[in-house]
Formats: structure tokens, sequence, C-alpha cells
């Protein structure tokens, strides 16, 4: 698989770097953003921490905003994130350009209805078309993490308890918690997957925490100043479900923070060494 490198600058003594590359798996040119820290350039095989973000975003989010190269440098962590949905010429959009559904809200699923189906397959994009580059391309092993930020944290969320054996650790920040019952869910899910509501939710973090027997250790931050928080994010959901199962969730709700990548700029160090803590030799 060919990939075209778009942009290059130094970092923390590594390198922020953006590609491009055809996917064969959504069918159409993707785009994904990789931080390499200094230990990567010395022959080291580093791990990787997969960042999802949310609506309306791109691969360059959260490379721009987040703050995160200079503990990536400090720990040895590489970061790659990856654009939030399919993109290009005959990739089908929201009929009303909404921005919550379409171009920019892949929502991590696969789609099975017409005509999403034939380009929106974002889990297994994330699960496996994109790792299996990284780890073909790039000085990294394969020891992974995950995390994400509102669509994106409910992503990083569905794929690590979906997969635990692929991924160390997970993490997320203003997550969309149980998306079977709020208004953004309801509307991606219903429109990528139809009308059978059993099938959602295996994309629905709290319903699959509830199952969950895995011991893979979560990190959860929500600001309690989130305009999101009660209709789309819903948070409790995600604490009932842990408290059910017993799964090692840490859920912090942090006072006075909102959605914004402010929120994510305070606290991304803390989760950086999160899952840090949580690879092997790192």
């Amino acid at each position: 698989m060919e990939v075209e490198n778009i942009s290059s600058n130094k970092s923390f003594g590594g390198w922020n770097k953006q590609y491009s590359h055809f996917s064969d798996v959504l069918g159409c040119q993707m785009r994904f953003a990789i931080y390499l820290p200094p230990q990567a350039e010395h022959g080291a095989k580093v791990p990787v921490l997969y960042w999802l973000s949310g609506l309306t975003c791109t691969d360059e989010n959260f490379m721009h905003k987040a703050g995160a190269q200079r503990v990536a440098a400090e720990l040895g962590i590489a970061i790659v994130a990856p654009d939030t949905s399919p993109r290009g010429e005959g990739v089908p959009d929201d009929p009303e350009a909404a921005y919550d559904f379409g171009l920019g809200a892949g929502f991590y699923v696969n789609a099975t209805q017409a005509p999403w189906s034939k380009h929106y397959q974002m889990y297994d994009y994330v699960v496996k078309e994109l790792p299996a580059l990284i780890e073909s391309e790039f000085a990294v092993s394969d020891q992974r993490a995950i995390s994400g930020h509102s669509m994106g944290g409910h992503g990083a969320l569905v794929v690590a308890l979906r997969n635990a054996q692929r991924y160390s650790s997970v993490s997320a920040f203003s997550p969309i918690s149980n998306p079977i019952n709020c208004p953004w869910g309801q509307k991606a899910l219903g429109n990528y997957l139809g009308d059978d509501h059993q099938s959602w939710a295996q994309y629905d973090a709290s319903e699959l925490m509830r199952a969950s027997t895995s011991q893979m250790p979560a990190l959860v931050d929500q600001g309690s100043a989130d305009n999101f928080l009660v209709e789309q994010l819903q948070p409790e959901a995600l604490q009932a479900a842990s408290s059910q199962s017993g799964y090692p969730l840490e859920l912090r709700m942090q006072e006075g923070y909102d959605h914004s990548y402010f929120f994510i700029a305070s606290f991304i160090e803390d989760h950086l060494r999160f899952h840090a803590a949580n690879f092997k030799n790192v």
C-alpha cells in the first residue's frame, strides 16, 4: 500500500507528519497524521496511541490543538490520528449537509445501509486496515492503545471493548457514552445501520461495558460545563455499566471544563502517562 507524505514538521525532537493513501476498505483516498517520537529515529519500535476525533474534525485537529507532542516525545509513544470519515468524489454526504452525519461524522461503524455501506466502513478501517499500514511503514511495535474525543471517544471505547486483545488500554474525553439513547447516536446508527435496534448495541459503549469481562484499564474525563453533557454524552450510563459488570473504569468529572480542545489540552498529559503505564517496557 503506497503512502504519500503531505507534510513534515519537526516537533520536540520527533516528527509530526501527514500522509495520504488509498483505502481499500473505504474505497477512497484517506489522510492520517502521525507523530513519531525521537526514539523512533534510533531504531526502536515504539508503541502507538490511536486518536479518534469528533464530529466535524479531521486528522489535523488533535495534532494542532492538543499539545500532546512534548509528552509523547518524553515517553517514546507514537500518535496516529486518522480522519473521521471517508471523503472525496462519490462519497455520499448528508443531503441536508448537517454537521452530525455524513462527511466528518463516520461514527466509527461499519454501515450496512445504502448508500453509506459502500464507503462508510470506519470500524474496519480503524481496527484493521490503518494499524496494518502503520505497522508496515513506520518504526512502531504492535503495542496499541486507543483514545478519542466525543464521537471519537465513543469510537475508542467501542473499538477497545470489542477488541480487548488488540489494545493495552483505552481512554476518552467527553465520549458519546450511550448512543442508542441520544439524538446524535440515534441519527447516525439509524441511517448507517437501519431500523434493527438490536444491531445498534454493538456500537454502544455502555451496552458493551455492561456485558464485558475484559479488565483492560479505561480512563474517561468529562467536563461538568460541557453543553452536550445531559442530552448527548450521558456518562452516567457508562458509570452504571461499569458498576454492573465490575469493569475497571476511572471516570473523572472535571469541574468547569467544556467540550473544547482547551479541555483536552488540560488533561492530555494524564492520558498519555496512563497509556504509557499500561504499555510493556515503556
